[in-house]
Formats: structure tokens, C-alpha cells, sequence
């Protein structure tokens, strides 16, 4: 009789303790399959997440042009000043190109940014009497050339650019003396040029 009470306990004893492994190996495997689960429901809602949105007020800075010798940015961002020429021309006078370049995304009124000086020219509206040239060394500023009626040697009626748009421009300055190699160019609402080379 107390043999078979021990027989009954031990395979009490022995019933539990494999319900018991049964039961942590069935947990053991839900918390497999979970994590599995979260794993790739992790991996797929990455891949499949979109690429962040990208805005710019400004278009793609067009190339710097061809030949310029210096340049300049403007007050507003995207617009930039190539200087092509500073070159001593006959009649005692030195000629300066340049191209002006809208590197924003909309367009540029050159008359609305006063690249005109009214007291320099009389047709400045829309055209770049306003530019000038500082002799550094005897400390002198020189204005566009204009005529006996008051019109300047400069480009005139300059109409708007479009976005990402170039204009080729020009004025024409009275001459500094010889020993004068290098000038300031200061265009309106640009920063300055320093040190450029006459050619």
C-alpha cells in the first residue's frame, strides 16, 4: 500500500514536470514567433516608408560663365555678377562686362533692384548707370560715361530675366591714370569686387 502511494506521488511528480517543460516550451516558442513577428513588421514598414520631401525656393545655381575673371553675389539669394572684362579701351576710357545671373526660381525686373543711377543718366530706369569703379589707389570713384543729353555708355532698356536666366551687360568709365592696374567694381545691391585686374 505505501509503495504504491509512492508510485502514485512520483508519477504525480513526473506528470507535472512535464506539463511544466511543455508549457515553457510552448511559451518559449510564442516569444519566438513574436519577436520574429516584430522584427519583420519593423523591416517592412522601413522599406516601405517614403523618402523625406525636399523643397527649395531657389532653382540650381546655373555654371559660372565662360571666361569670367571675378564674381560676386547679390543681396538676394541666387543672383550672382560675372565679371567678363575690365579692359583699357581707346579714348581714355576702360570697358566693363559682365553678365548678371538669376539663380532663383522666379523672375528678375533689373528696374525694380535701381541698378540705375537718375543723377549719372537720365534713361536709367532700366539700365545700369548705377555701377561704378573705385580707384584705390588715389582714392577716386569713377561713374558710367554719358553723353551731352545725359544718356549713359551703358546697357539701356534691360528687360526682366526669367528664372535661371542670364543677361550679358556693359558700361563704359573714364580711365584711371596707367600706374593704376587693379580696381574696386561696385554694382548695386552686390557685394563689391575687389582687386580686379585691368586687362
Amino acid at each position: 500500500m505505501v509503495c504504491s502511494r509512492y508510485a502514485f506521488v512520483l508519477a504525480m511528480c513526473a506528470g507535472i514536470v512535464v506539463i511544466a517543460c511543455k508549457k515553457k516550451e510552448e511559451s518559449a516558442a510564442t516569444t519566438t514567433v513574436a519577436t520574429s513577428t516584430v522584427s519583420t513588421a519593423t523591416v517592412q514598414s522601413t522599406s516601405a516608408a517614403p523618402p523625406p520631401a525636399t523643397t527649395s525656393s531657389a532653382a540650381a545655381a546655373p555654371a559660372a560663365t565662360a571666361g569670367s575673371i571675378a564674381s560676386t553675389e547679390g543681396e538676394t539669394p541666387g543672383l550672382r555678377v560675372d565679371i567678363t572684362e575690365l579692359k583699357r579701351t581707346s579714348g581714355g576710357t576702360v570697358n566693363l562686362k559682365f553678365v548678371l545671373v538669376n539663380g532663383t526660381d522666379k523672375a528678375f525686373g533689373i528696374a525694380n533692384h535701381y541698378l540705375g543711377d537718375s543723377h549719372v543718366s537720365s534713361d536709367s530706369y532700366r539700365g545700369v548707370s548705377g555701377v561704378h569703379l573705385i580707384d584705390p589707389v588715389n582714392k577716386k570713384k569713377y561713374f558710367v560715361v554719358a553723353d551731352t543729353e545725359k544718356n549713359c555708355l551703358c546697357s539701356k532698356d534691360v528687360q526682366d530675366m526669367a528664372a535661371g536666366g542670364k543677361v550679358n551687360l556693359w558700361a563704359k568709365f573714364p580711365a584711371p591714370p596707367p600706374e593704376v592696374q587693379k580696381l574696386t567694381i561696385e554694382i548695386p545691391h552686390f557685394a563689391p569686387i575687389d582687386d580686379v585686374q585691368i586687362q
